[in-house]
């Protein structure tokens, strides 16, 4: 999401042109008797204050932007008339001079300005705002700084930045493009018309002609980007070149010839100047702009000017009535006089005074904004003046030009140096590495697991401040753009699995596009991402900043996207998500909720609603990149941050049937206190003002698999093999050696009983203490998982793991199988008294309370006592004592010979068979059915009660209880630690009816 844009980017003033031309013939193309226009001089003054009060942010005149216009049309004005009158008088255009001229009044003061500001930069700035100044110096030095600040401002994802210092550079950068342009085109219509070249009217015609030309063709792309782009059309050069042509038109066309009534001319330019004004307080940021709007103030700045024009026979119009004579008194002169070094001054005084001091109100903005006059004055004349008059300077071209190259050369250079300064004190952009940090933690207050001992609050940011602001989801182009209205197909993983997660919503959808990538493959399924940036889920109808008008493509991609769904086959799982804050009217939100729920819920899939994440409201890369030692400092408010979320609450309180919610907030923004962080457990949670990093998003993978699975949401089915059976899961154990399984897949019981205690010594009467340290559960760095038995102290412990997931279950009428390739300990005789590795399965009610058992069901696929060379397989269910399964021993299979089952791997699985008329459980050893259970051995209430529902799988390593008891040993001082159970790998899979048959 973005921000709103509040404010338009300032404009620079035209500038004197130079020294007063020669006076021509009275067919020359403006009122040659009088070059210097005093009152086009106060006019300068009107239109730099409006710009002022603009970025003071005085309450009444919002419009003041409109002083751009009014400068472009001045310009055009006075340049186009120079030009021509040189074209008239001498026959040509002198480039090099037209150029020279204009380096030497315009870029030393502009260079100053960078300088200072790129040293300004460098001690009242944070680092990565630091970094992004010194491009904005060498983009404005370069006069390409328009092209820079639209590539931005159009780029939805690079939103949440503050405000350039230099951002006002933009249109002095529009002026020199023009130019570069503008004069060399009115050289070459000059030759043309070279035959003609002593009078005024061929050349003015001339001219005129690809002036009108450029001008409509202008207006018509301002018209048509003030459609679709904003930014583009309000900072990009060919969307801006009309106003110039309007003030170049006044230059061309003959309005000294005409005799011309003094009271309509009187009228005309007061009602110009009432057109500015009007424009400076009734415009506002949400004015479409330029565009049709645009024409107000600049055919009020023509009209001012056009009213001062001598008619024929006059030689001036000094009228004591007419707006001209206001605009010439003293004081709006000075002012205009001052308008190119105050209005280059002024911007970078207010931002870098809010990057030191905070966010400003209009009364302190304005009291700086008077401040800037003191290095305006001081640049004027000090640095403008005595180069302009400079007759050393201005002697020959090629020494102004000289001195414009010096001027664009030193701020350049300076901002290199400056700019890979700062680059090694971020570190680099590289892409962002997660080495050395533990696991997501999958539940509890903190982000990643912790490991014993270790310290989360110490060691480097990751990722970096430089890397976060580019840390985005790797989805490519499938985030949509705001001016497009269709999502491009966007299916990731396994992309010919019939089966496939939906993530559908705005850009705070987008941020979860890894985690919901890695959940759909270790599922064997497909991502298909509906995105589109800025555009609410819900049926509302907003505003988009960078289109600068409503947004109707929003409403357009959202009835295209869920017209796809509809006719696609029915997805596993539609995760949505969307910024929590287009409205605040909760009627109306609930309303356009509900337009979009409905055809969702029809599709028939499980929906779950993503929470908003916490929306920090500033830079928090920025922030932190200043802040390295100590990120706490750019903790945020957590009232503003996590404001209250209708839908969640809808959903929570049952009031949105079909749709489920699931949160991380908790995490984000830990605890009660006021803040909530921006670097929790060295993760740097925010790319920029509102969304997650990547890296934030991905170690959260772990905890949004629980939260989905707890939820219900998260299916069981994955992709289909030859063989009609699906993948569920699978972890082959791959990792260093040392490590811990993956989060993801497994968790751990600690102990000697459940939460809650209610069967103590897990209910068995082992004699192990249960732990999470990798001296019990760890890989071995070789493909394999080992569970090892330890002793300290006459005390012994274990491990013991459950995965994470308890919805395994067979589909209706069809086969659940789980297997696992293990290799027992390797320990016999009187060494393995008391020894129980054990692989099985427990119904996933048990897990509500640890409470049921043996009536939700129990599957020993594997187990194995003493170090004898058979293992068994057994079924528990029904009731205490007898019953069906005849606990507590159970349905069990006779004992299976097994040689080598410790020196290798084997194979051991169990199968529910839920197939009509075949309802049975299978046990298999390397392929070879040893056991069966069917449905007919118990009542139907029973075998429900034990099969027709969710499993999870156990791996543990007791030691002593009552099965080793009953085999004849138990636990002594002969009993050896450290044999391992090891495991190859452990997969879940799934075949639906008829499937493989």
């Amino acid at each position: 999401m973005t921000v709103p844009v509040t404010s338009r980017p300032s404009a620079a003033p035209p500038r004197p042109p130079g020294p007063a031309p020669r006076r021509g013939s009275e067919s020359g193309p403006s009122p040659h008797r009088s070059a210097f226009r005093p009152d086009i001089e106060g006019l300068r003054a009107v239109a730099v204050l409006a710009v002022l009060a603009f970025h003071a942010g005085l309450p009444w005149l919002q419009g003041g932007f409109v002083g751009v216009d009014v400068f472009f049309v001045i310009s055009g004005y006075l340049i186009t008339g120079l030009l021509v009158r040189e074209a008239i008088t001498t026959g040509r255009v002198r480039l090099a001079d037209f150029f020279s001229r204009r380096a030497r009044r315009l870029l030393p003061s502009a260079a100053v300005v960078l300088v200072c500001a790129a040293l300004a930069g460098a001690v009242l700035t944070v680092p990565l705002r630091r970094g992004d100044l010194e491009h904005d110096v060498v983009a404005s030095a370069l006069s390409v700084a328009n092209w820079r600040f639209v590539a931005q401002r159009t780029d939805y994802l690079a939103a949440g930045h503050d405000q350039s210092p230099l951002l006002h550079f933009w249109s002095l950068a529009v002026e020199e493009q023009f130019y570069l342009f503008w004069a060399p085109l009115l050289a070459v219509t000059v030759l043309c018309a070279a035959r003609a070249v002593r009078r005024g009217r061929a050349v003015r015609a001339a001219v005129a002609v690809p002036t009108a030309v450029v001008g409509l063709g202008s207006f018509a792309l301002s018209l048509t980007w003030t459609e679709h782009s904003a930014s583009l059309a309000y900072l990009a050069t060919p969307a801006r070149a009309w106003q110039f042509a309007v003030g170049a038109l006044l230059a061309l066309l003959p309005w000294h010839l005409l005799r011309g009534p003094r009271v309509p001319r009187l009228l005309m330019g007061w009602a110009g100047a009432a057109a500015i004004a009007w424009s400076v307080v009734a415009y506002d940021a949400s004015t479409p702009y330029p565009g049709v709007a645009a024409l107000v103030p600049t055919l009020g700045a023509a009209a001012v000017i056009l009213a001062a024009i001598p008619g024929r026979g006059e030689h001036s119009v000094d009228d004591r009535l007419s707006v001209g004579r206001l605009l010439s008194l003293r004081a709006p002169r000075a002012v205009g006089r001052l308008s190119y070094n105050l209005y280059l001054w002024h911007w970078p005084v207010l931002v870098l005074a809010e990057a030191r001091l905070g966010s400003l109100g209009w009364p302190a903005k304005t009291a700086l904004t008077a401040a800037s006059v003191l290095p305006a004055l001081a640049a004027m004349y000090g640095v403008e003046r005595p180069l302009r008059r400079s007759r050393t300077v201005s002697e020959l071209p090629r020494r102004g030009l000289s001195l414009g190259i010096a001027a664009i050369v030193v701020p350049v250079v300076l901002a290199l140096v400056v700019g890979s300064t700062t680059l090694r004190l971020l570190g680099g952009d590289e892409p962002v590495a997660m080495r050395g940090l533990p696991p997501g933690a999958t539940s509890g207050p903190h982000l990643l697991a912790r490991p014993a001992g270790a310290r989360l609050d110490r060691g480097p940011v990751v990722p970096t401040a430089a890397q976060a602001r580019k840390d985005f989801p790797p989805d490519g182009a499938c985030e949509v753009a705001p001016e497009v209205t269709r999502s491009p197909s966007c299916l990731f993983g396994a992309v010919d699995s019939p089966d496939r997660i939906v993530l559908l919503g705005d850009s705070h959808a987008g941020q979860w596009f890894s985690p919901l990538l890695a959940l759909a493959s270790q599922r064997g399924w497909a991502l298909q991402e509906l995105v589109k940036q800025g555009c609410p889920l819900p049926q509302l109808t907003v505003h988009n900043p960078q289109l600068g008008r409503t947004y109707r493509e929003c409403d357009t991609w959202r009835a295209d996207a869920l017209q796809r769904l509809r006719s696609q086959p029915k997805p596993r799982l539609i995760v949505i998500s969307s910024l929590n804050r287009y409205t605040d009217d909760r009627a109306l939100l609930a309303e356009a909720w509900e337009k979009t729920l409905a055809p969702l819920r029809a599709l028939g899939a499980p929906v779950v609603y993503l929470q908003d994440t916490p929306v920090p409201g500033r830079d928090v890369p920025a922030c932190v990149s200043g802040s390295p030692d100590d990120p706490s400092t750019c903790a945020f408010d957590r009232a503003k941050a996590q404001q209250p979320d209708p839908l969640a609450e809808r959903i929570t309180a049952g009031a949105v049937p079909g749709v489920r919610t699931v949160g991380v907030n908790t995490v984000l923004c830990p605890g009660t206190g006021p803040t909530c962080p921006a670097v929790l457990d060295r993760v740097l949670l925010y790319r920029d003002d509102s969304h997650l990093t990547n890296a934030a998003a991905t170690v959260l993978t772990a905890r949004l698999e629980r939260l989905l699975s707890d939820a219900g949401a998260l299916t069981t089915t994955g992709a289909v093999g030859k063989d009609g059976w699906k993948v569920l899961l699978r972890d082959d154990f791959d990792g260093a050696a040392g490590s811990r399984p993956s989060g993801r897949h497994w968790q751990y019981d600690i102990g000697t009983c459940y939460p809650g205690c209610p069967a103590p010594q897990w209910g068995t009467g082992e004699i192990e203490t249960m732990t999470d340290s990798t001296e019990n559960v760890r890989l071995d760095g070789k493909g394999a998982l080992e569970i090892v038995p330890t002793r300290k102290d006459g005390r012994w412990y274990s491990g013991r793991i459950e995965t994470r997931r308890a919805d395994f279950a067979p589909p209706p009428g069809g086969v659940l199988r789980v297997e696992a390739s293990l290799a027992l300990p390797d320990v016999t005789g009187t060494g393995a008294a008391g020894y129980w590795p054990a692989f099985w399965a427990l119904g996933a009610p048990l897990r509500d309370g640890y409470k049921g058992w043996p009536a939700v069901g129990e599957l020993d696929i594997m187990e194995s006592v003493n170090g004898q060379d058979t293992v068994f397989g057994t079924m528990h269910c029904g009731v205490l004592e007898g019953g069906p399964c005849r606990e507590p021993q159970g349905l069990s299979s006779k004992p299976q010979r097994c040689d080598g089952c410790r020196e290798r791997f084997h194979t051991y699985a169990v199968e529910v068979d839920t197939t009509v008329g075949a309802e049975e459980v299978r046990w298999y050893l390397d392929g070879r059915v040893h056991h069966r259970v069917k449905a007919a051995q118990m009542d139907t209430a029973t075998w429900k009660r034990a099969v027709d529902h969710g499993l999870f799988v156990i791996l543990n390593v007791a030691i002593g209880g009552n099965l080793p008891l009953a085999h004849g040993a138990t636990a002594g001082p002969g009993t050896e630690p450290g044999h391992p159970l090891r495991v190859d790998h452990v997969a879940v899979s799934t075949r639906d009816a008829g499937a493989g048959r």
